[in-house]
């Protein structure tokens, strides 16, 4: 086997689009969960959100910064309505109502006609929207590829790279501000003990619903960095369902929730697995180590999930709270 074409596209992976946009979402979610105790299971719908802000802006000529202000407000809108009913509630029916709303989101853009409105005109249907990156890509700035002694990339993935990791050091620069400030405090405290918390005067309500809305914009951002380095955005659920919020999660849970860089270096580490796994994989059947009969090509794709489930059912066994995480970050009051 190829192993330094191997380990070379892993380490594409590493740094790439796919890890950059895991880590902006992320970090979303680490606001949600980590610092506030908030189970969010459906991330990928702010995701959904501030992609089809994006793409159904751009495509009717809307200026590029413009239309990122659009998905990041509707992004907010989505925020506030998942939470108004449920923030009061037990945090089970944050998840219950997130995991179903983002499913709705997506089913809503992939539908043809809603009360008898012609939706695929801005949607595309099941068909999604494409083409609709011409404006982020006139702006870049590299004539040709990219290519340094351990990356490579193409004109538009550097791009789209530069941009994506430009956003998530920012982003972790806000957090860290953020918790260093005295609402991130209040924020770990209703983490810690929401009735403490309302004791000495701190309006819990509204600052899980600050926290919902602020780690929904950064998962908004995610979600447009995501259709931007593909130019196209699907309302399939490999791409806006159910399975890229259990990646995300994934991220955060193999990074460290609570911590500062955790969902970031989680990501990192989860794109380059995932590339890893599935290109040795096939490696090892295309040399005849593994048998068709045991498992064939189209297989790999799952094989590969297995793995890395099998992989995370050990972690949480062994060291559950991740790589940079705390123990202590796991006694959470979630109520």
């Amino acid at each position: 086997m190829d192993w330094g074409s191997i380990l070379a596209e892993t380490v594409n992976k590493f740094f790439g689009v796919q890890a950059a946009y895991f880590a902006l979402a992320a970090i979303g979610l680490n606001i949600h969960f980590g610092y506030t105790g908030l189970l969010n299971f459906g991330h990928a719908g702010f995701m959904a959100i501030g992609a089809y802000g994006l793409a159904i802006s751009l495509q009717n000529g809307v200026p590029l910064l413009l239309a990122v202000l659009i998905g990041l407000l509707a992004a907010t809108a989505f925020a506030l309505l998942l939470g108004a009913p449920t923030l009061r509630l037990r945090a089970d029916y944050l998840a219950i109502v997130t995991i179903a709303a983002a499913e709705i989101a997506r089913i809503l853009f992939r539908a043809t006609e809603i009360a008898g409105f012609n939706t695929r005109e801005y949607t595309g249907g099941s068909t999604g929207i494409n083409g609709f990156a011409d404006p982020f890509k006139d702006l870049n700035p590299y004539t040709g590829s990219v290519d340094l002694w351990f990356v490579s990339f193409s004109r538009n993935d550097a791009w789209t790279v530069t941009v994506g990791w430009a956003l998530v050091l920012l982003s972790v620069l806000f957090v860290h501000l953020a918790m260093r400030s005295p609402w991130g405090r209040v924020l770990k405290a209703v983490r810690e003990d929401e009735d403490a918390a309302r004791a000495l005067g701190k309006n819990a309500y509204s600052i899980k619903m600050q926290s919902l809305v602020l780690g929904g914009l950064f998962g908004a951002l995610g979600g447009m960095i995501f259709v931007l380095g593909q130019s196209s955005v699907q309302p399939t659920p490999q791409d806006l369902g159910a399975p890229k919020t259990f990646f995300i999660w994934v991220a955060v849970i193999l990074g460290g929730t609570g911590k500062l860089w955790g969902p970031v270096i989680g990501s990192m580490i989860f794109s380059a697995l995932l590339q890893f796994t599935d290109l040795t994989l096939r490696g090892f059947q295309e040399e005849g180590i593994i048998p068709t009969w045991f498992m064939d090509g189209v297989q790999v794709g799952q094989v590969r999930f297995i793995l890395m489930g099998l992989g995370l059912m050990l972690l949480m066994a062994f060291r559950p709270q991740g790589i940079f995480g705390d123990k202590r970050e796991l006694a959470l009051d979630v109520r």
